[in-house]
Formats: structure tokens, sequence, C-alpha cells
């Protein structure tokens, strides 16, 4: 079996992250902050240990400032719910997920005003273009990082320059970046971070976080949730300081102790090491898919502008069809459709049927995507040898 579905969830996980998570239950099985006994503040000093971590990971300025959600889109939520009110407006992509999309679609039925700026068709934004749409009305500007259909780089130093010319704050939306590629808030001027742990984090499913810049004045963002946090629980209002503000309700700690161990596992190898990695298999598998007969291959078309991620359609097939017979007949596991990108899709050219999509990872090979297109092509060839 051949795994390119790691833009959705990463597979396998590093052998230390399944360890970190049996050995968490086995130690530290008590509720973090709720009681005073030993496995309590055992999993309780998992988290913190957790948070400096993430905080060391991302150059942020305070560990106390990283909020625990459960995957990207609740970190989502939490920014764009928590901070924009009737009459404020925010800007946006055309390649944004629906992680961005749905949320701020229901909030421009609230009265916020929502622009969205036209990428281009291989999915690259134009720093202009962002420009002129700020206004002084502005309140956020919220890109992805990377696509999770096409892998196309957004530049967020460049759109966080602009943001802060109106004094607006940029919210990432790292969920296809993190752990591939290198990522400093303060450096890049990102104001809020949202991130998730089983993808490129190499963590598993139900971890992710917000993490908050030292910039943004929390007191202005309200809680998604409201509840127990094991702190001032004298009183029936929300705790109004970071992280318990936005942490309400027991934590994941098998989940949080398994993505330090994945953070653990990726220092040590190198995000670097990873991109270069990650730029040599898709740079193989553009090449190679390019050069077969009928395929179109979507995005820049250039692993230094991109993730690795590669979306395709073949002329004439539908994309559920590509991706059932790669993997009852070949073992190559790919996802098709609209990926849960809509705008995305419609941007690229490639909506409503959307693409088969690519996405190797860190532990796919250089033969595994020799392999991918040798089977691409007896795919097409044999439906050729049917008429």
């Amino acid at each position: 079996m051949i795994y390119l579905d790691n833009a959705a969830t990463s597979w396998p996980k590093p052998p230390p992250v399944l360890k970190a998570m049996t050995d968490v239950l086995e130690s530290a099985g008590g509720n973090p902050g709720r009681s005073g006994h030993r496995l309590s503040i055992a999993a309780a000093r998992v988290m913190y240990d957790t948070r400096e971590d993430i905080a060391r990971f991302f150059h942020a300025p305070d560990p106390m400032h990283v909020i625990f959600t459960g995957n990207a889109t609740q970190a989502i939520n939490i920014a764009l719910r928590g901070l924009l009110k009737p009459g404020d407006s925010v800007i946006t992509s055309s390649m944004e997920h629906n992680a961005v999309m749905r949320p701020l679609r229901s909030l421009e039925k609230r009265g916020i005003l929502v622009k969205v700026i036209p990428a281009a068709r291989d999915g690259s934004l134009k720093v202009e273009d962002m420009s002129g749409a700020i206004s002084p009305g502005t309140r956020l500007v919220v890109i992805n990082h990377a696509s999770n259909v096409a892998g196309t780089l957004l530049p967020v130093s460049e759109v966080s320059a602009i943001a802060r010319r109106a004094n607006a704050l940029l919210l990432v939306d790292a969920a296809q970046t993190a752990g591939v590629i290198p990522i400093d808030m303060q450096a890049m001027g990102i104001d809020l971070l949202a991130f998730t742990g089983h993808k490129g984090l190499q963590g598993p499913p139900g971890t992710g976080g917000l993490v908050i810049g030292s910039g943004v004045d929390v007191s202005r963002i309200e809680p998604l949730m409201y509840g127990g946090t094991g702190s001032q629980s004298e009183l029936e209002e929300q705790p109004p300081f970071l992280p318990d503000k936005f942490e309400s309700g027991t934590p994941n700690i098998s989940g949080i102790a398994g993505l330090r161990a994945a953070l653990g596992w990726l220092t040590d190898r190198g995000v670097e090491s990873v991109r270069a990695r990650e730029k040599e298999l898709t740079r193989a598998l553009i090449d190679g898919l390019s050069g077969l007969p009928g395929v179109s291959v979507y995005g820049p078309l250039d692993p230094e502008r991109s993730v690795a991620i590669v979306s395709i359609t073949i002329k004439g097939r539908q994309n559920s069809e590509v991706g059932l017979r790669l993997d009852e007949e070949h073992g190559i596991l790919s996802r098709v459709g609209l990926h849960c990108a809509p705008a995305a899709h419609k941007t690229i050219g490639s909506f409503p049927e959307g693409t088969v999509r690519f996405a190797p990872g860190v532990f796919t090979t250089i033969a595994d995507i020799h392999t991918v297109i040798k089977a691409v092509g007896e795919v097409i060839r044999s439906w050729k040898a049917t008429g």
C-alpha cells in the first residue's frame, strides 16, 4: 500500500507518538488542573511542557498563549467568532478551506462584511490585490499558508505587512504547513496561528491549537465555549486569563502527549530536511504526471511555491473512478473530490467535479512516487485499450 493522503491525515504515525499516548494514560491519567493529587499534577505538567514546545516550535512569544483545541477548525472558529463583531470587515482569499469559509458565511449573516480576494488559476495571490481591498474598517485578514487543493503557498509575510498598515490582525490557517514549512510567528508577523496536530506535525487526531501573538488584545475575544477550567471555580463566570479563557472542559491529555512526542520527533529530524525531501517528491510527481496523456496537473507546478500536494484530473474520466482503480488495482490511496474547499476548486477551474489529490508525506519514498506515476499511466492505457 502507498499512502498519499497525508494532506487529510498523516499516516503512519512515528512510533514515539503511539508510545507517549499509552505512557501518559498509564502514568499521568488524572484530570489536569482539576485536582491536587499526583496524577492530576503529572497530567498538568504534560500540558504545560507541550505548550512550551509548541511556542518554541512556532517562535511564539508566550507558551500561555497556546490554546489547545481539537483541530485547526475549532481554532479558526475561536478566532473568527470571538473577534468579529457586526460592522467589522474581514478579508480572505478564494483559496480557503471550508474551515474558514463556512464560519465567515455564517458571520456574514450577522452583519460582518466579508471580502474574498480572487486568487490566480494556479492558486497564487497577488499582494497588490490584497492591499487594494483593505480599508480602515478591516478588523481581520485570514488566509491559509498553503492550499489543501493545489498546495500553493500564499505570501504570509507580505500580507502581514499590509494588514499592519491598516491596524488589522492576521489569522493564518497553517493546517497544511505546520511541520513541513518552518514557521516563525514573530518574524512573519502572524497574530493568530491555527494549526492541527494530525497532519504535518505527525501527531494524533483530535489535537490542534490556536497560538495568540502578544499584540492581540485577548479581552476583545469572546470564548467559543464556556465551562469548567479548574481555575476560579468559585465564580460562575469564565476566567479572563489565558489559556483558561478558551479551554473549557477536560482536555485530550493522551493526544497532547502524542503531539509533544511528534514535535520532538520532528525537531530531531529537522523541518528543513522534511521540506527538502518533500520538494524532491513533489517535483518527481509533477514531472511524471505532467507527461502522461490526458492528465491535467493543477497548481503552480513548482515545489518551491507549494507544499507536497499535487492535484490532477484525467480527461474524460471521473475522479472517483480514477481513485477507486488506483486503490483496488494498485494499492495507492489518494483523495478525490472537492476536499472541503469548493472556493479553491472554483478558482483553479476544477469545480464541481474536483480533482484526484496526491499528498506525499515524511514516510513516502521516491520509489513510491515512481510506482504511482506508472500506475496512473497503466490505468490510462487500459482505458485506451478498451476504447
